[in-house]
């Protein structure tokens, strides 16, 4: 079934018995991402009531790897190899007219209330607000003219206003590129799309590279877009929601405290704002949230991560495998890699270069290419036999990290490496792993009474 809509890929999980519906009304404040969190890594929450709204909501519409690679089409451990090939060869997108886009089919350009017209949730306890956290921005270069996507925490703090985190990244430089002029940087906020756009949105591409041209490589197929009512910009033409509007220049507002994927609070401090002055949205649409630090959460930021990662690493060693972001790292600061090694410190290189490749990245293990690193007691197994810190750790301290991580000073970071690989000097039955032969081919029985004829069982099992 091809997945080209947000309703497509919900249609999807329903008919496969995969999406959960909560059949009562719900309230935004806490309620919504509470269940969001019931179900989180199991099952996409669809909400048809949401208390004071006419308007519907769904929640972590894939939250496992085994969802995305369904979006994608593909099986779970070609998805790496499958992102990589669609950021080295985007597909242009295809521009469809206004009046062929669903998400045209109701255009409000007065008395905008974000608040009364969508169920913009309060997720977490301490949050300062409302916030939209599954929204891809769409902004265009003021000197190239290329577009970039991405995704942002916006605090609702005004009928029309929204408070934005934008880190040092390329929607930032083209707003810096604007403000200095003293103008505004027109953006849509596009809400209420499928896995594979919301995948893409987050790839670790150069500057100049649509990443919607990234999502019809993933699927494809072009991304049919239509330009916004009232500022240049392509949107894809199936979203539910488009928020078009202006990142005001010279103008930063409070915003936050938030609750950030590593499960803390992202602090309060004064951020760029945006100020919404048209919306579009389908019939009957569709208002996507995402949970910060939710499985979606997490595997949105890891597997565009991991892909630019094993990109990078294999330049430095053609041994490299695969790579895993792992969860308890919250799919940012852990990274285990396997490889094939040739050559005595290869590992260590791998590790330097883990640590450029990401700032994000604090921890570094690195073992052989027949660990599954999925398996994370397989991979702790070869951190306590194939690992001594006198000889594997790497130690870089003063390393520039992330700024979410509270045990950082603003950023500053000391990070670890674990060569966990075997010496190639070993002597054979120095790693040789114990195994019993034919075991694969024995069957377990359900009990006792299973394998002992009747008259030994009432022998010996029903003596005290």
């Amino acid at each position: 079934m091809a997945i080209n809509s947000l309703r497509s890929w919900l249609r999807l999980l329903n008919e496969e018995g995969e999406l959960a519906v909560i059949n009562k009304a719900v309230s935004t404040k806490f309620e919504l991402a509470g269940y969001t969190q019931l179900y989180d890594g199991e099952k996409p929450v669809f909400f048809p009531k949401v208390e004071g709204y006419d308007v519907c909501a769904v929640s972590g519409i894939a939250s496992t790897r085994d969802h995305f690679a369904k979006a994608l089409g593909c099986e779970k451990d070609e998805t790496i190899d499958r992102f990589l090939d669609a950021m080295e060869h985007p597909l242009p997108n295809k521009k469809v007219d206004s009046n062929e886009a669903p998400v045209h089919e109701n255009v409000i350009n007065e008395d905008i209330d974000l608040l009364k017209m969508f169920p913009i949730p309060l997720h977490q306890e301490k949050d300062s607000g409302p916030y939209i956290t599954a929204a891809l921005a769409i902004v265009r270069d003021p000197e190239t003219g290329k577009q970039n996507v991405s995704i942002h925490r916006l605090q609702v703090s005004g009928k029309h206003r929204l408070g934005a985190l934008l880190l040092p990244r390329h929607t930032f430089n083209a707003f810096k590129k604007m403000e200095e002029q003293g103008k505004p940087l027109e953006i849509a906020i596009v809400i209420g799309v499928d896995p594979v756009l919301m995948l893409a949105s987050q790839a670790i591409a150069p500057l100049g590279q649509d990443e919607l041209e990234i999502a019809g490589a993933l699927k494809k197929e072009p991304i049919p877009v239509v330009k916004c009512k009232t500022v240049d910009i392509d949107v894809p033409a199936y979203a539910e929601i488009v928020l078009e509007g202006h990142i005001l220049p010279n103008i930063r507002e409070s915003e936050g405290p938030f609750g950030e994927f590593p499960a803390y609070y992202g602090p309060e401090s004064d951020k760029e704002v945006i100020d919404i002055h048209c919306v579009t949205h389908r019939n009957n649409p569709i208002y996507q949230t995402c949970l910060a630090g939710s499985d979606e959460n997490l595997l949105l930021g890891a597997i565009p991560r991991e892909a630019s990662l094993l990109k990078s690493l294999r330049n430095t060693s053609a041994g490299v495998r695969k790579v895993h972001l792992t969860k308890g790292g919250k799919s940012r600061f852990h990274l285990v890699v396997s490889m094939k090694k040739r050559n005595e410190g290869e590992a260590k290189n791998v590790i330097l270069a883990s640590f450029a490749g990401h700032y994000d990245v604090k921890k570094v293990i690195v073992v052989d290419e027949e660990i599954d690193i999925f398996d994370l007691e397989q991979v702790d197994w070869c951190v306590a036999t194939r690992f001594q810190a006198k000889r594997d750790l790497v130690v870089v301290n003063d390393a520039l990290g992330s700024k979410l991580d509270p045990s950082s000073e603003d950023g500053v970071s000391s990070k670890i490496g674990l060569d966990c690989t075997i010496p190639l000097n070993a002597k054979p039955m120095d790693y040789e792993v114990t195994r019993i032969p034919g075991i694969k081919e024995y069957q377990k029985y359900d009990s006792v009474t299973d394998t002992l004829p009747e008259t030994l069982s009432e022998t010996y099992l029903s003596i005290d």
